[in-house]
């Protein structure tokens, strides 16, 4: 008798073991599989735009880079700084700031460049980074820029 209590006590334990282990398991989120070489080329365009935008106030040459990883990579482990400096460089030309000028006589230019269209990329890169990434440390910046941008 003893025994067979024993048995079922311990057959109960066991099916509470494993249905609390499954149920850990349910929550699990699965990681983004980043691809190592797509990340080291990703991370060698943000360090280069980091010193075009910092260093040399290339916000041009920083918006380019950005966008051109963006497009390649939008899953890279530090994008929310891209959308960062890519929107703030994206503002800072609409206001006519940095040492790369803006060539409005120029067609590509003419179409990318217009201080409207600037500020649209700004606003649309910064929000992005407050709705995605709010727990990035460019966040507050960002806000800040999007309240003047909504003047």
């Amino acid at each position: 008798m003893k025994r067979k209590f024993l048995s079922i006590i311990f057959a109960a334990l066991s099916i509470g073991t494993l249905g609390i282990s499954a149920s850990a398991q349910r929550n699990v989120t699965p990681a983004i599989d980043r691809d190592p070489i797509m990340e080291a080329d990703a991370k060698h365009n943000l360090d280069v735009a980091w010193n075009y935008y910092s260093l040399k106030k290339a916000y041009k040459a920083t918006l380019m880079r950005f966008e051109e990883t963006f497009a390649a990579y939008p899953d890279f482990s530090k994008i929310d700084e891209f959308l960062f400096i890519g929107g703030m460089s994206s503002y800072y030309l609409s206001e006519g700031k940095g040492k790369q000028p803006v060539d409005l006589k120029n067609e590509k230019d003419k179409e990318k460049f217009t201080p409207e269209k600037l500020r649209e990329s700004a606003k649309m890169y910064l929000t992005m980074l407050v709705d995605k990434y709010p727990d990035s440390k460019y966040v507050a910046d960002a806000k800040k820029t999007l309240v003047l941008l909504n003047k």
